[in-house]
This record gives structure tokens, sequence and C-alpha cells, in this order.
């Protein structure tokens, strides 16, 4: 009991002591620090609980997906083949203070490139073309954004734009907003929703798991994903679009995208 309430309390002190030594470390130059780096190393914050971009895999014991791939292609090219691609475990309420703090360089993980992000983050070009749309039982009447009722509650997850969307577009729904996909999966599973929204790529990550399942209607709001990158590390941006460009023009991007998405999502 007394080790139990001794990590309850040391637990906030340690993230604020981090915190606190994370807000000059996040001010680091990263560009600098890589080239220093006998082994260069870049932190990227991935996603472990959505399909297809990043999840964790108990037989590989480590995250794997889109997003992954990605951020793995971009250090190869950014460390000339001689840096470590580390992968750090975020969701949409982490993201923004863990890259704030310096814990990670840089977020790839479904995050979507918005004017009120843009605020407070850098977002690189545009890696990924996603849209918002929903999720329902085969067996709904649900049809699209513009068939929901008074009567229903659609499930959100906290911390994305998927939440403000949907208030914005359809304000006679209830918006139940959940802390991660797999709870707003299960939510709606056990009938505490009748629709969950999201981008239309992570929806159907879940429906390659539960072909009971499909999407409703068309996509109802645009939501391309960027790479998010800090304030004040122009430097790093400038050599993450340039080997993002690269690896879009040397084929590595269309083999990772078929590797994920074949069969999944339209071709432009």
């Amino acid at each position: 009991m007394f080790l139990r309430l001794k990590k309850i309390i040391m637990y906030p002190l340690l993230l604020l002591f981090l915190s606190a030594c994370g807000q000059s470390v996040g001010q680091l130059n990263i560009t600098e620090r890589i080239s220093e780096q006998e082994i260069p190393v870049i932190r990227w914050g991935v996603k472990s609980d959505t399909k297809l971009f990043g999840l964790y895999d108990i037989s590989e014991q480590a995250i794997v997906g889109f997003d992954v791939d990605i951020a793995r292609a971009l250090t190869e090219i950014m460390t000339d083949g001689q840096g470590i691609a580390e992968m750090v475990e975020v969701n949409s309420k982490t993201r923004i203070p863990l890259l704030k703090n310096g814990n990670i360089d840089a977020i790839i993980a479904t995050m979507s490139i918005t004017d009120e992000r843009l605020k407070i983050v850098h977002f690189s070009d545009v890696y990924f073309e996603a849209g918002q749309s929903l999720l329902v039982p085969l067996e709904s009447d649900i049809q699209g954004i513009d068939t929901l009722t008074d009567q229903q509650t659609v499930l959100a997850i906290k911390g994305s734009t998927s939440a403000q969307n949907i208030r914005d577009l359809a304000p006679q729904v209830n918006v139940l907003e959940m802390e991660n996909y797999s709870e707003g999966f299960v939510a709606l599973q056990s009938g505490q929703g009748d629709a969950l929204t999201t981008d239309n790529a992570i929806l159907l990550g879940m429906i390659s798991l539960n072909p009971d399942y499909r999407l409703a209607g068309d996509v109802f709001v645009d939501e391309p994903y960027g790479i998010a990158i800090n304030k004040g590390q122009e430097e790093f941006l400038t050599a993450v679009n340039s080997a993002l460009e690269t690896i879009k023009a040397n084929g590595t991007y269309d083999e990772i995208y078929h590797k994920w998405f074949d069969g999944l999502m339209e071709e432009e």
C-alpha cells in the first residue's frame, strides 16, 4: 500500500520535472543535434491504436503501419542511411505537449493540418489525403451525415478535429467523446453510439478487421495529414519536406502506400 501511494505521489512530480526540463530541450536545434550525433536518432511521435497507420503488433513487439514506414523512410534520407528512427507512442491528446516539451522531434500520427494547429506548430507538406466519414453497422439506417437525427449519438475522439466538425455540421446530434479509437469502436459495438466519426482511412482500417461495419455516405470534410514540427525548428522542417519530396520522387512513398492501402483507398 505504501509503495502504491508513493508511486501515486511521485508520478505527477516526475511529469512536472520532465516538463520543466523539456522546455529547454524542446528549443534545441534538432538539425544540429542530429548532425553532432555519432548515430543520428530522430524521434517520431506515432499512434499505437490505429490500424493501417500505427498499431502495436504483438508478434513483432513493435508499432507498425503507414506512418511508421514513412518515418523510417524519411529518417533514411535525412541521415544518409546512418540514422535510427525511434518511435514514441502518442495519442490525440498527448502528441502536441510531447512535441512542445522536446520528448519527440516530430509528430506523424494521422494529424490533420488546421489553421488552429498552425498557430502552435509547423506542418510539413501534405503526406496523406484523408477525409472525415462515418462508420456504422451494416444494418444501420444512416446513409450519410445528412441523415443524422437528434435521436442519434455520434462517437468521436477527444482532441481530434472530427469532434468539432461533427458538432458544426450536424448540430442536432449528440456527440460522445472517447479517449482513443479502440474505446470509440468498442462503444459503437456496445450500442453507446449510432456512428463513429473520424478520417476515412482510419475507419477503413477498422472495417478490415470488422466486416460487419461500413462507411456511411461520402467524405464530408477534407482532412489532409501533415507532419507536425515545433515552432523554431524551421531548418528541421525544411529537411523533412525535402526528404518527403525525395521519397515521393524515387517511388518509396508509392511502395509504402500500396503496402498498406491496396484495395482499400480509391486512387486519385
